[in-house]
């Protein structure tokens, strides 16, 4: 067994949900990407789907049911309007809601784009032991979500407690 304070990697998918994005514009996608990497987490998969909640939900539940994944990392279609379905598409694959992480970040979001961030339905959860964090599309609020709540979430060294933490516990419940 590791120490507490071990850094422990962690394999983490990365899913632009989007209409118009491609791997040449998925920006967002990007930031995750490299954000992780740098973090020293690996990227085990990285898609761009359309705004579809039934191929949403196909990909994800195969990343959920892949033991390798402990993580997975969307971005996009979470918004009020047009057919932003994430919540909808993903919220049922969910064993347990992080309700505190859609309220932490709507909060961060606030000081930044003030109550336009009341359209915002980030959220997180747990789905057979792999985090599900779910951002707005924009570079910008992928930056908030990483920086100032999902990066030390990961990280088996934030203290007092983490998530990178639970997983061995996770699977054995």
């Amino acid at each position: 067994m590791s120490a507490a304070s071990d850094f422990h990697p962690l394999n983490l998918c990365v899913l632009t949900v989007s209409d118009s994005r491609t791997p040449d514009n998925d920006t967002s996608g990007d930031y995750l990407v490299q954000s992780l990497e740098q973090a020293g987490h690996r990227l085990h998969a990285r898609a761009i789907v359309p705004d579809d909640k039934y191929r949403l939900r196909a990909l994800v539940s195969a990343w959920i049911a892949d033991e390798a994944v402990h993580g997975i990392l969307v971005t996009g279609g979470t918004g009020f309007t047009g057919r932003d379905s994430t919540p909808e598409a993903l919220l049922p694959l969910l064993d347990k809601t992080m309700p505190g992480f859609g309220e932490m970040f709507r909060a961060l979001s606030y000081e930044e784009i003030g109550t336009s961030t009341l359209q915002s339905r980030a959220f997180a959860g747990l789905a057979n032991a792999t985090f599900l964090f779910a951002l707005p599309g924009s570079t910008s609020a992928c930056r908030t979500g990483w920086e100032k709540l999902i990066q030390a979430q990961l990280d088996a060294r934030t203290r007092p407690c983490n998530l990178a933490n639970l997983r061995p516990r996770l699977r054995e419940s």
